[in-house]
């Protein structure tokens, strides 16, 4: 029995997430199916974790068993052929039977676009939040310094999470703006709640708007309240970009 781990990038526009499901095609379903039309067996594939539909990944990582002669080069080369063209394994390699995808992962960077202009985009569209009034990047910034460290993350947290424990540890939030009128927030965690990066970024924009201020931003988190919250943010201005092991 060999293990292989795969990196994966895709865009998360046409499917229902990462997660496979009975109905609408998903990332780890293609997969799944990919390797069953090689290798002719039913092959589970385990994901660092979960993408909603929708999200995009440039570094999803996963890992899958089975006994097979088949080497790395060829499982990559073989499922690039099978997928659909949204999805890419960018790398394949043996690792040891103990190694797990999910329960392995020491932490994870997000990064979300928001597009901060009056004119919409024509090209790169789906790839970012478009926001018309100008956000103050300023007060945003100075409201994002308090979910660095340890925290209880439950005032955003998406409803229906399975999860008992809403406490996270945030190592990196940055957030910066582009010659090109992108505002860019990366967050690197030792793990998400459901929604998380998303409803960040909806109290965020309220912040850059004027609506809230960065110490209201403060108070909801302190309030562990999802109702206080801003929106979730649109999902497809969100991506996973590393996955630290």
């Amino acid at each position: 029995m060999k293990n292989f781990k795969i990196t994966i990038e895709y865009d998360g526009g046409a499917y229902h997430g990462w997660q496979r499901q009975a109905k609408g095609r998903t990332i780890q379903g293609e997969i799944e199916g990919a390797l069953a039309t090689m290798t002719g067996e039913r092959i589970s594939v385990t994901g660092s974790g979960r993408t909603d539909a929708g999200v995009h990944a440039l570094n999803q990582t996963a890992n899958f068993k089975c006994s097979t002669s088949l080497g790395p080069e060829v499982f990559q080369k073989g499922l690039n052929s099978l997928l659909p063209r949204d999805i890419v394994i960018t790398s394949c390699e043996s690792v040891l039977a103990k190694f797990h995808a999910r329960y392995d992962v020491k932490s994870k960077t997000y990064h979300y676009r928001i597009l901060n202009r009056l004119l919409p985009a024509a090209i790169y569209r789906q790839y970012a939040w478009h926001i018309r009034k100008k956000l103050d990047l300023e007060a945003m910034e100075s409201a994002l310094h308090c979910i660095n460290g340890r925290h209880d993350f439950k005032a955003f947290e998406g409803s229906g999470s399975p999860r008992s424990d809403s406490v996270r540890c945030i190592m990196t939030a940055d957030l910066s703006r582009t010659h090109d009128e992108y505002l860019i927030l990366k967050l690197e965690g030792d793990g998400f709640l459901k929604f998380m990066v998303r409803n960040i970024v909806g109290t965020l924009v309220d912040v850059g708007v004027g609506k809230i201020t960065p110490d209201d931003f403060k108070q909801i988190l302190a309030s562990k309240n999802r109702n206080l919250a801003g929106i979730t943010a649109p999902a497809h201005g969100l991506f996973l970009v590393d996955v630290k092991y």
